[in-house]
């Protein structure tokens, strides 16, 4: 069973929830017998080395961690182990694509196995062989040959035996298994029962969209740094090294196909960012001006601070509750040419890091359930529990009216979630405006919501004014 991370939700980079029971194996494999002599690491371009990069991960994730923790500086290579840097994308590819279709692969698992599986890691292995079992199928026969290879560095080697048993079983009973699984809502849709049941309570008429987008592979935006390039230019750049895109929004290009980003010209010379057009919103809607004193309460990983200090000559104030992630907001000012005050704080605690200065403008992009970038976290569906969304709405709440009191008069707040539930959205900013301490001292006056699609992932923003 995924395992709930220890931390606070509300304060967590990623979700949690408990997941579909853990699948049953055939058998208790023998564990008094000495382990078998491990074989050669793989070559560094093996099939079985990408899944051995990818195997902790998933273990990781299974085991309640996110994967935004898990490969915060990208797929992990173990010390003195050689890999090509196409196995390792193919490793994290794998990852996202398994944790994506977690719901039938566990399914699946559970139709095969008749009681619990002895090790995480072969679990894990497991999962992603399964995936690419369908993702490959020409290749099914090196899918099984790689997995039982990578099996063989796993728990001791003891388990090779499994693993092609159970791979093998999963092609040859492949018709029975779908026919199996036809009425499994969860593996059918790749979501939990409470989070389907969410999006049909709140969009009757879109639910089902919103699932099939939400298991997308996610699209890929960069955003042009205005102060030291044209939108015009990058694309030229980008389309001299074969990387079409096509302008979106304002500052935005958006790709048409993926890279990673130390192949895109200008990333590391600070010309360009990545961030979803629909992310690209927030610093527009704030209505900003020269001279400005502006407050990020929840800034990480600072894309938002940045695009706002490439729009308008501010000061502004960076906020995040992390020591850590704020190092990688003053990573990415230095990238780009911008400066800011970053601070590690709660936000809600005023006492602590305001001085009294009230605030032009405030961005608070709220901690939420991610539901709006799902593609992106694909974890979050199975981590995250139903009270999860509760928990994020009350800290939504202190968080709204914590600030409200930081905010000049004549000053604007821009309210902003990246999820598609209404609790997280316009029922937090109705309650906001309803507040017997709130009423006649606000007043709403832009709200949007961008449901995820093709294009972009899902936002919401409400722009809140304080009268003079």
């Amino acid at each position: 069973m995924l395992k709930r991370p220890t931390r606070s939700p509300a304060h967590a980079g990623s979700p949690s929830r408990s997941a579909p029971s853990r699948p049953q194996a055939p058998g208790r494999p023998r564990t008094d017998s000495a382990p078998l002599r491990l074989p050669p690491w793989p070559p560094a371009d093996a099939l079985a080395t990408a899944f051995l990069l990818a195997v902790p991960v998933v273990a990781g994730v299974l085991a309640g961690r996110s994967l935004a923790e898990l490969l915060g500086r990208g797929v992990p290579v173990p010390r003195g182990r050689d890999v090509t840097g196409t196995v390792r994308a193919q490793a994290q590819d794998m990852i996202y694509w398994t944790m994506r279709r977690y719901g039938i692969g566990d399914a699946i698992l559970g139709e095969l196995l008749e009681r619990p599986l002895p090790s995480e890691d072969i679990h894990a292995l497991l999962l992603l062989a399964l995936y690419r079992l369908v993702a490959e199928p020409e290749d099914n026969h090196t899918t099984v040959d790689q997995a039982v290879e990578a099996a063989g560095h796993l728990a001791g080697g003891r388990f090779r035996a499994l693993v092609n048993g159970v791979l093998r079983n999963a092609l040859r009973r492949r018709e029975r298994l779908a026919q199996a699984l036809a009425g499994n809502e969860d593996a059918q849709t790749w979501h939990p029962a409470w989070w389907r049941d969410k999006l049909r309570l709140a969009y009757p008429d879109r639910w089902q969209e919103l699932l099939v987008a939400a298991n997308l592979a996610p699209p890929m935006a960069l955003r042009v740094n205005r102060r030291r390039a044209a939108v015009a230019e990058m694309a030229e750049r980008l389309a001299a090294v074969d990387c079409p895109s096509t302008p979106v929004g304002a500052e935005g290009l958006a790709l048409a196909r993926p890279r990673p980003v130390q192949d895109i010209p200008g990333f590391a010379e600070g010309l360009v960012s990545v961030q979803d057009p629909g992310a690209q919103r927030a610093a527009h809607l704030l209505e900003l001006a020269a001279g400005q004193r502006i407050l990020d309460a929840c800034a990480a990983p600072g894309g938002k601070a940045a695009h706002i200090l490439e729009l308008a000559d501010v000061r502004l104030l960076a906020l995040d509750v992390s020591p850590e992630r704020c190092q990688r907001i003053e990573q990415n000012l230095e990238r780009l040419g911008l400066a800011a005050a970053v601070k590690a704080a709660d936000c809600r605690d005023t006492a602590r890091w305001w001085d009294g200065k009230p605030f032009d403008r405030i961005l608070a992009d709220v901690p939420c359930s991610a539901s709006g970038v799902a593609r992106r976290h694909p974890d979050s569906k199975w981590l995250r529990r139903p009270e999860d969304i509760a928990s994020f709405a009350r800290t939504q709440g202190e968080i709204l009216r914590a600030l409200w009191p930081t905010l000049a008069r004549g000053g604007k707040m821009l309210y902003a979630t990246c999820s598609v539930f209404p609790e997280e959205n316009t029922g937090q900013i109705a309650a906001f405006l309803a507040d017997p301490a709130i009423q006649g001292q606000a007043a709403l006056l832009h709200e949007e919501t961008w449901l995820p699609g093709p294009d972009h992932d899902g936002f919401y923003y409400a722009l809140l004014h304080k009268p003079l």
